[in-house]
């Protein structure tokens, strides 16, 4: 099996969903299933954020002129039915159906054509950063994928590949640096301390480390989010650990 992990970066006024989670940064989704076959497309997702920024997530899904799975940046024709299963205050959950029409595309359906029916899907959308984690059978055209992936995507997103390994075996299980982060997660992180990101006051702020980068803003804070997320988390896990092996002497 076969891990390919990649990421779309909206350009406003392309996608609903993106507009909204960018006008509030501390949203994100992810989707809890997603199935699509050759017609149709199916899926539940997970919202966090503030009130506010679950309202108009909830209106970008339930409103937009098309599904914002379509790549089509118009209204295809598709039939489309969103509906809310649960709500509190600072988490959504919503169901989506879309039967597609010949004039619809999207991630799963390009994926479907080039890498087969049995693939897996997982997203995380964040700002105008939408993330794509596919598990494939490894035995389909991922560059033909790629290459109909960009047709469709056309000016409406940058295409950033972000990881694409084999899922059997321990030794390619990612393409992670040995601090466990991505290269462009640690290439990121490493710019934004030498060019004094972290400093107090700061002696660079997001978007002059973007443009010297030469990266989108979403995308720097997309991947210095996950790297101190990814670094966090590894440094209470080994306070966690030293403690317990403390205890246990």
């Amino acid at each position: 099996m076969r891990e390919l992990v990649f990421a779309l970066e909206y350009e406003p006024g392309c996608n609903r969903v993106a507009d909204a989670l960018a006008d509030h940064p501390t949203a994100h989704v992810r989707s809890l299933s997603l199935h699509a076959t050759a017609d149709q497309l199916w899926r539940v997702d997970h919202a966090t954020g503030t009130p506010a920024a679950l309202e108009a997530i909830e209106d970008a899904f339930l409103n937009g002129d098309y599904y914002a799975d379509c790549l089509v940046t118009e209204d295809c024709g598709a039939t489309q039915t969103t509906r809310v299963l649960d709500r509190a205050d600072d988490t959504l959950i919503l169901y989506s159906d879309w039967e597609r029409t010949p004039a619809c595309e999207s991630v799963p359906h390009i994926a479907r054509d080039h890498l087969g029916d049995g693939v897996l899907f997982e997203t995380r959308h964040e700002g105008r950063h939408y993330t794509w984690r596919l598990i494939h059978s490894g035995d389909g055209d991922v560059a033909a994928f790629f290459d109909d992936l960009t047709v469709a995507v056309g000016e409406c997103a940058q295409m950033e590949m972000l990881r694409t390994a084999d899922t059997t075996t321990a030794a390619g299980r990612n393409d992670r640096t040995q601090s466990g982060l991505t290269p462009e997660q640690e290439a990121t992180l490493q710019a934004a301390v030498e060019h004094g990101y972290y400093e107090s006051p700061r002696e660079v702020d997001g978007v002059e480390l973007a443009e010297h980068l030469g990266v989108p803003r979403s995308t720097l804070t997309y991947r210095l989010r996950r790297a101190e997320e990814h670094l966090a988390k590894q440094y209470i896990a080994g306070k966690r650990g030293a403690n317990e092996r403390l205890a246990s002497h």
